[in-house]
């Protein structure tokens, strides 16, 4: 279920949000969602999520060696879930 939510924002905003969903490929809606949830994240998930991004470019080499299948870049191929 969903709740609809209204807001009022600046013609020049509404054009720029138009604009950047047009280039996104989706809509005003979508966006505006996107930042709703982002500002009700617990900011302890991007802290940790931070902390592994820097743990695993410092320790990649050791990461791959121990976990070859399970290495960031075969991640990213074609068939793996990410």
């Amino acid at each position: 279920m969903s709740k609809t939510v209204t807001i009022r924002v600046e013609e020049q905003l509404h054009a720029l949000l138009k604009e950047r969903a047009e280039a996104e490929g989706t809509t005003v809606t979508a966006l505006i969602t996107r930042a709703a949830q982002d500002a009700v994240r617990d900011p302890r998930l991007e802290e940790a999520a931070t902390v592994f991004r820097a743990f695993l470019a410092e320790h990649a080499d050791a990461f791959d060696t121990a976990f070859p299948d399970e290495s960031p870049a075969r991640l990213d191929a074609p068939g793996r879930a990410a």
